[in-house]
């Protein structure tokens, strides 16, 4: 469940966000599912941001920064790609556009992309995708990404001369747009907020909830998302994970450095 809904800023006190279906149960009932009627009036914004999709792009890059985005109250949150045709994720998972990118916001709040591997390194040699991401990140306030989304940014040239978090895998390729890659779930430099492999969206989404919107906000967040962690294993990263583990996965994309490279060496 999300605190807040996807448009500009709704009633401060809301009843259920969906109709109730016919013939309901809960037809008389007259207490509402919501009510926001307590939350500080400071508490709803107006922030606009956009969010990068792609054909190929891992799904849960996009899901889980969303869900933190979408909870912000009042703020309008939008899913840009080149069409509005459904974007077919790298697990098959179906997102639906809201703009396309000519329709996107010319200088939203935030900037989002999110990564992938195959469908990433397309999007990276995509002019139209680029072009997208030199114009918004020239203008947002804040220039973000997820997992190995930060190599669009790096193709875009915006991450010359920062500190960025991404997936282990493309950690040793960042030096390839001139950024400094940083082990790390999240990395902040100047408006630049990027995140680590791909489940690490949630705490870059949650710190993005707590730059925009304060740290109680983004602690209410965090306890209506439920979020603490447990995992029932310690594989998570190379160092955590067995040898064998890390050396098997490691192997598995022995020529992604050098796809990313030939990418990087075509940029003016």
């Amino acid at each position: 469940m999300a605190a807040g809904a996807m448009s500009s800023a709704p009633l401060r006190s809301a009843k259920a966000q969906m109709a109730l279906p016919e013939g309901s149960a809960r037809a008389s009932l007259t207490q509402p599912i919501h009510d926001m009627s307590e939350w500080p009036a400071e508490w709803t914004g107006s922030e606009s941001i956009v969010m990068l999709a792609y054909p190929g792009m891992t799904a849960l890059d996009l899901v889980a920064p969303q869900y933190m985005f979408g909870s912000l109250w009042g703020a309008t949150v939008k899913i840009a790609a080149k069409t509005l045709d459904p974007i077919v994720s790298d697990t098959r998972l179906t997102i639906m556009p809201d703009v396309t990118l000519d329709e996107a916001d010319a200088s939203p709040d935030v900037l989002f992309v999110p990564g992938g591997i195959s469908g990433t390194l397309n999007a990276m040699e995509d002019p139209e995708t680029i072009s997208f991401l030199e114009s918004r990140g020239a203008e947002a306030r804040y220039v973000t990404s997820v997992c190995t989304g930060a190599l669009l940014l790096g193709q875009a040239g915006l991450l010359d001369g920062y500190r960025a978090a991404t997936h282990w895998l493309a950690m040793g390729s960042l030096d390839a747009f001139g950024a400094e890659a940083i082990d790390a779930r999240v990395v902040r430099d100047r408006n630049r907020i990027t995140g680590g492999g791909v489940t690490a969206g949630l705490d870059f989404g949650l710190t993005i909830v707590e730059e925009l919107r304060g740290t109680e906000y983004a602690q209410s967040i965090q306890l209506l998302a439920e979020y603490a962690p447990e995992p029932p294993l310690s594989a998570g990263t190379l160092t955590s994970a067995p040898q064998e583990v890390s050396a098997r996965m490691v192997a598995m994309f022995p020529g992604f450095d050098a796809h990313v490279r030939a990418i990087a060496a075509t940029r003016l």
